[in-house]
């Protein structure tokens, strides 16, 4: 990642979900506003949101999606397969938990090989089912190159839950192989919940990569 981007994260309740603001040239993408999407919106004030993207549709990533939207006007993104699932954020899921609101439907939706731009950062999609239908990772590219967002797809030394409805865990072991071949060892992998790791480092001690 070049000196010049930046990368905040909030850490949103109830369950710690990490919300990020790669900030690059000015212009602001935020990754996964799970809950206080208006005091996410506070931190931000002055900047200008290019896009709010989500890695998958569960509420903990999407809930503060619509307060973030209303507040800067910036469009929603996800992957088709999670669209409908972001628009239930706020009932309460199989979790038990609730967020806070539903999310709107999304203004573009993602797929594989897409890229969003934001300044001079790029990030490519990366379809990886398993943890939901919908799930992606971003790769970063561009002055972003170094860096991807997993969402819930991979955890260090683990992976996402495929307990939940829409689960797979077939299809999110193909999803961390791919990982494992396709994104560069020295990528640091910026993760749903809880501190980051490197691709190395999972392709070292991830015993689902192997």
């Amino acid at each position: 990642m070049s000196e010049k981007d930046s990368i905040q994260v909030f850490v949103v309740p109830p369950i710690d979900t990490n919300c990020y603001a790669y900030e690059s040239a000015g212009e602001v993408m935020v990754v996964d506003p799970g809950n206080c999407g208006d005091r996410i919106a506070e931190q931000l004030a002055g900047k200008k949101v290019r896009w709010i993207v989500a890695t998958h549709g569960h509420g903990d990533h999407v809930g503060g999606v619509a307060a973030l939207k209303a507040a800067t006007g910036a469009p929603f993104c996800i992957h088709a397969a999670d669209a409908e699932r972001a628009t239930h954020a706020g009932e309460v899921a199989e979790s038990g938990r609730s967020y806070d609101a539903d999310a709107p439907l999304p203004d573009r939706t993602l797929a594989e090989g897409d890229v969003v731009e934001v300044g001079t950062a790029r990030f490519r999609v990366m379809e990886t089912p398993g943890h939901t239908p919908g799930g992606i990772v971003l790769v970063g590219e561009g002055t972003a190159k170094g860096v991807a967002f997993v969402g819930d797809t991979l955890f260090p030394g683990s992976h996402g839950r495929t307990d939940f409805s829409g689960g797979d865990e077939a299809a999110i072991l193909a999803s961390l192989r791919r990982m494992g071949e396709e994104i560069a060892p020295d990528t640091t992998l910026l993760i749903g919940h809880g501190p980051s790791t490197t691709m190395a480092r999972e392709l070292a001690t991830n015993p689902f990569l192997r």
